[in-house]
C-alpha cells in the first residue's frame, strides 16, 4: 500500500480506500498482538512493538540426495 501511494496518483476516493484499508489493518494487528498463536505474546515477551519475530527455517546448499 505505501508503495502504490508514493508511486501511483491516487484520486481522493482512492486515497480514502487505501488509507482506511491501512487503518484496518493496523487495528487488526493491534488486536493481534495479545492473541497468542502457541506461547506467550510478543508483549509478555518484552519485544518492542516494532520488532517482528521471523520463524527459523534450515537451510541446506549442495547437492540433494
Amino acid at each position: 500500500m505505501q508503495h502504490m501511494l508514493a508511486s501511483t496518483p491516487l484520486t481522493e476516493d482512492e486515497r480514502a480506500a487505501v488509507d482506511d484499508g491501512q487503518t484496518a489493518l493496523h487495528t487488526l494487528l493491534a488486536r493481534l498482538t495479545d492473541t497468542p498463536p502457541a506461547g506467550p505474546t510478543p508483549r509478555q515477551l518484552g519485544l518492542p512493538a516494532a520488532v517482528t519475530v521471523l520463524p527459523i527455517v534450515e537451510v541446506r546448499q549442495g547437492k540433494h540426495s
